[in-house]
């Protein structure tokens, strides 16, 4: 059996639509799954939407506005700065 390829996750977000965790981290977001969760929780951070029992998303508008709103943006995460 081949090995299983390994996709990096794209570093900026698509114009719109929904991105899930593995999109996020870490390309996006400069911190890890448990922190961004804990966030999420506290209310520091866009509440994902369930597009089915096993499916959790982010509003790419939503992520988009927390990343300005804290003074980051997508070409500076992806090492522009």
């Amino acid at each position: 059996m081949p090995p299983a390829k390994h996709i990096e996750p794209p570093s900026v977000l698509p114009p719109s639509g929904f991105v899930r965790l593995a999109q996020l981290i870490p390309g996006v977001i400069p911190f890890s799954a448990t922190t961004l969760w804990r966030k999420v929780r506290e209310k520091e951070f866009p509440q994902p939407v369930k597009l089915s029992e096993r499916v959790t998303a982010w509003k790419v508008e939503e992520v988009r506005a927390w990343m300005n709103s804290k003074g980051r943006s997508e070409e500076r995460r992806v090492g522009k700065e």
